[in-house]
């Protein structure tokens, strides 16, 4: 039976997919990339597709679940007490989380491929000289974005709003996560404003912004999944993946993509440096990973300063 998804109007049919090459394989997250063509949509336009397997919910051990007789057993060996053997669970608990791009730009393609990764320390001039043109130039189109601030898509999603204008967000699931299992929670605060890139932008002007972030998706969070405070990463990354400002949260004992010094910054310090100095990010330098196909790394190798730090 072909696999379908709907994508913006689309739907797509996995018996059509026509895999080009494997992007990425990373065996620590048990997730999948691939680049390939959906022949029924078009022969020419790339198609992003990334497999992640689910971790495992308490709903799927119980005695509907995992054990029961739909449940298959392949033996592969059975030495005395101990057995090793190939589990087969019923198609309802055994879904693969899937995410589709497309029609997928070589951006795209980029970040999603395995390759390598430098650190680079940014001055504050640096990045009006170096960043700020390539945000400019390279930046991915947040009309996405903008349709769910807009209530065009994903409405349903929406786990609390505050349509404050000034200092408003809405919250919801992080793609990265199936909205279920409390222990891999990923939500996402996007912020009503527009015109906020990333930590760079802030200032003393958005502390009402930042603390009214941190208290009510703490709340809501809290209300909905019963994870308080305490069990919360609440961190802006810079470089972000999309330039407009957001901010995640995720459960503590999960280990989220990005969560690493080099990437996340708390919003808790970042709240506490501005009350400090109110041009901090205007004026600190920030060190973040860069990928070596993304041209941010060949504008910063091309820079006569060398903002680079050598691993």
């Amino acid at each position: 039976m072909a696999t379908t998804e709907e994508h913006q109007g689309i739907t797509f049919n996995f018996s059509h997919f026509r895999l080009e090459r494997i992007l990425n394989s990373n065996t620590s997250t048990k997730l999948v990339s691939l680049l390939g063509h959906f022949t029924d949509l078009s022969e020419e336009k790339w198609a992003v597709v990334i497999l992640e397997k689910k971790p495992f919910t308490e709903e799927d051990l119980t005695s509907k679940g995992l054990f029961s007789e739909a449940t298959k057993l392949r033996e592969e060996f059975v030495n005395d007490i101990y057995g090793n053997f190939d589990c087969f669970p019923q198609p309802e608990i055994n879904s693969v989380k899937t995410t589709v791009i497309y029609p997928a730009t070589q951006k795209h393609i980029d970040k999603y491929s395995k390759q390598e990764v430098h650190i680079v320390q940014e001055t504050q001039e640096l990045y009006q000289e170096v960043t700020l043109k390539h945000i400019e130039r390279e930046q991915f189109s947040l009309e996405w974005l903008y349709n769910i601030l807009e209530h065009k898509k994903e409405k349903e999603r929406i786990i609390f709003e505050d349509p404050c204008e000034e200092t408003g967000f809405i919250l919801l699931p992080d793609l990265k996560w199936d909205n279920k299992n409390p222990e891999t929670l990923y939500c996402l605060a996007l912020v009503r404003k527009h015109g906020i890139k990333s930590v760079r932008d802030l200032n003393s002007n958005h502390l009402p912004l930042l603390r009214n972030i941190l208290t009510k998706g703490v709340a809501a969070i809290e209300e909905k999944y019963a994870v308080g405070r305490s069990q919360l990463r609440i961190y802006l990354h810079y470089q972000p993946s999309f330039y407009h400002l957001h901010v995640h949260f995720t459960y503590l004992k999960h280990d989220a993509p990005g969560i690493y010094c080099e990437k996340s910054h708390l919003l808790d310090t970042v709240i506490s440096n501005i009350e400090l100095m109110p041009d901090y990010y205007q004026r600190a330098t920030l060190s973040f990973v860069v990928r070596e196909n993304d041209r941010l790394w060949d504008d910063f190798r091309g820079d006569s300063r060398k903002a680079i730090k050598h691993d």
